[in-house]
């Protein structure tokens, strides 16, 4: 609880009681909606109808860095450079931040896992996302927010980010190597998005949609019994997440930290960074 007794959320929100937090002066809430075959569309949705006092938050330019060798198709960004962006949207340390999307929480957990990174802990993603809420007729605005800049300085935890260097020995050392991605690219049948299709050698396939029941997070039991069984006696923090481009692995981090199971770790460049190198090793099937 804050000094306020208002609760904080810190994994999810459902749509009821984010409704009734609605102009709170502590509040920010950012749309992510997005989609990778048309990088515009989800700004224009949120141009055309959005909720009351969101802003947007383009995956591309403000939740991934400029490419550099390696880094995959959405390159973790530079501290200075996303502790810049919060700050002009009006984002403290002691903000309740709440990000969002068309439903699923793929895109709005990539900024979720931002802000874990950074330590700033009361953030949270709305279940459900823009689907619940429209279907619930919650209200909507068509409006830009008008913002008062801050001052945000941070940096994040390099424990919790690995690159493809490091990420190349972890499977080897007993760490649990988990791809979000759907099973049909996993396996190589496929691949809609990037030049190669396969695996990392050694990494097990979990899609990111089996977190999910009728449009919304499992519940927390459910998925601790789930991510229990993968982890298969390993301590949370051996479990790497990964996917095409390290956006829907997010996805499986807030999932296991909603079901009391924090402390996993993310592979930026994911699969579009390991296959950079064309000397690393590819594996196919299941």
């Amino acid at each position: 609880m804050n000094d306020t007794g208002r609760h904080r959320w810190t994994t999810l929100v459902d749509a009821e009681s984010l409704a009734a937090r609605l102009g709170s002066d502590d509040l920010r809430i950012f749309d992510c909606r997005f989609a990778l075959i048309d990088t515009a569309a989800g700004e224009a949705a949120w141009r055309e109808s959005h909720l009351p006092g969101a802003q947007y938050a383009h995956l591309d330019r403000d939740l991934s860095g400029p490419h550099r060798a390696g880094a995959g198709r959405h390159p973790w960004p530079d501290a200075d450079a996303f502790c810049d962006w919060l700050g002009r949207c009006g984002v403290t340390p002691a903000t309740q931040v709440v990000a969002y999307d068309a439903g699923d929480g793929a895109f709005a957990a990539r900024l979720w896992w931002l802000l874990q990174v950074m330590g700033h802990r009361d953030v949270a993603v709305l279940d459900g996302g823009w689907a619940r809420w429209s279907a619930l007729g919650l209200p909507v605005d068509r409006s830009t927010p008008a913002v008062s800049p801050t001052r945000y300085r941070g940096a994040f935890d390099q424990d919790r980010v690995l690159d493809a260097e490091a990420v190349a020995q972890r499977p080897a050392a007993g760490d649990l190597l988990v791809d979000a991605r759907a099973a049909e690219r996993f396996r190589g049948e496929v691949e809609p998005i990037d030049r190669v299709a396969g695996h990392v050698p050694g990494a097990n396939n979990r899609p990111y949609a089996s977190n999910l029941s009728e449009g919304r997070f499992k519940p927390a039991g459910q998925l601790a019994q789930e991510f229990a069984a993968l982890l298969d006696g390993r301590d949370p923090q051996r479990l790497i997440a990964m996917c095409g481009s390290g956006v829907t692995a997010c996805h499986h981090l807030l999932a296991m930290t909603h079901a009391g199971l924090p402390g996993a770790r993310l592979f930026t460049g994911s699969w579009s960074g390991w296959i950079e190198d064309p000397a690393r090793p590819i594996a196919t099937g299941d």
